[in-house]
C-alpha cells in the first residue's frame, strides 16, 4: 500500500475546516517503512479520570485559545505528545470530523488531518501523555487474523469492532480511531470490515 493512494484521494476532496466549537484534533502520521506505508500509532498514558487512559490512539487533543486551526491544534499536540514537527511534513490533507462518543462524558468533535513524514525522525514520548508509541503497516489493518471485538462497561450491550496492532488485549484500535482508519481506507476503495 503507497502514500500515494491517500495523498491524490484528500487532494481530488479537499473541505474547510468547521468553525472551532469545543473540539479536538488529531494526526494520521504516515510514512514509508521497511514494510510498505505504516501509520503512527501512541498508547495513552494511564491518568484517572481520562476515559481514553492506555487506549491506542493517533497523536492529539484538544484544541487551545492560541490554536489557529484544528490542523495547528494536530500539529502542535502531535510534537507536544512524540516529538515529531508534522507542520514542517507533507500535509495530505483533512481526512474528516467525527463526533466521539463511548467512554466521554459528553460528545466531542473531533477533526483529523494526514501527513506524511519523508524522513525518518526519532520520537521522544511525553511520559504525562504517551505510554509508548510504534509505528504499523497499513496493509496488516486488513489482516483478519487481526479482527477483534471489544466492549467497555459504559455500554455492555454494544459490541466495537477492533484491530489487534501489537500486544493482544492492549495494543489494538477501536472507537473513533478504527473510525478514522477505516474513513481513511475507504478514499482508496479498501473501508476496514468488522469481524464477522
Amino acid at each position: 500500500m503507497k502514500i500515494e493512494l491517500f495523498r491524490s484521494s484528500l487532494a481530488s476532496r479537499a473541505r474547510p475546516e468547521p468553525a472551532p466549537p469545543a473540539y479536538a484534533a488529531v494526526a494520521l502520521v504516515l510514512r514509508e517503512g521497511g514494510r510498505g506505508a505504516e501509520v503512527l500509532f501512541i498508547e495513552r498514558a494511564m491518568r484517572e479520570g481520562d476515559p481514553w487512559s492506555g487506549h491506542m490512539a493517533f497523536p492529539g487533543g484538544r484544541l487551545e485559545g492560541d490554536d489557529a486551526s484544528a490542523r495547528t491544534a494536530a500539529c502542535r499536540e502531535t510534537f507536544e505528545e512524540v516529538g515529531l514537527e508534522i507542520a514542517r511534513a507533507e500535509y495530505l490533507g483533512h481526512l474528516c470530523d467525527l463526533t466521539g462518543r463511548a467512554g466521554s462524558p459528553a460528545p466531542m468533535l473531533v477533526s483529523a488531518h494526514a501527513f506524511h513524514l519523508e524522513r525518518d525522525e526519532p520520537l521522544a514520548l511525553d511520559p504525562n501523555e504517551v505510554r509508548s508509541a510504534f509505528w504499523f503497516p497499513l496493509a496488516e489493518l486488513h489482516d483478519d487474523a487481526r479482527r477483534t471485538t471489544h466492549r467497555i462497561p459504559q455500554l455492555p450491550e454494544h459490541v466495537f469492532p477492533a484491530i489487534v496492532v501489537g500486544e493482544p488485549g492492549r495494543h489494538f484500535v477501536w472507537g473513533l480511531t478504527y473510525r478514522f482508519l477505516d474513513e481513511m481506507f475507504k478514499l482508496v476503495d479498501r473501508p476496514l470490515t468488522p469481524i464477522r
